[in-house]
């Protein structure tokens, strides 16, 4: 895998020295898990906006419920509760 390098600030490097120390993980691999944590919280913040949005158009509500609806018909596949 390619590597690169990036400039933090002195204090941001201790603390990544220290969590290192402290997981047993590399420096670099705490990065990543930091980036795809954020990514992750802009991924629901965005979609919480969306459906912020949605719940504010009555129409456009309904119309998502109503097709929520035909697709719980799909839920158990034709099959009785007791074959589950």
């Amino acid at each position: 895998m390619a590597t690169t390098t990036i400039r933090v600030s002195e204090e941001t490097h201790e603390a990544l020295r220290a969590l290192a120390a402290s997981t047993g993980e590399p420096m670099g691999r705490l990065i990543e898990r930091a980036v795809e944590h954020l990514r992750a919280e802009k991924f629901f913040a965005e979609l919480d906006q969306a459906y912020d949005r949605l719940h504010a158009d009555a129409d456009a509500s309904a119309e998502e419920a109503a097709e929520r609806k035909e697709w719980e018909a799909t839920l158990a596949d034709g099959l009785d509760v007791d074959d589950v």
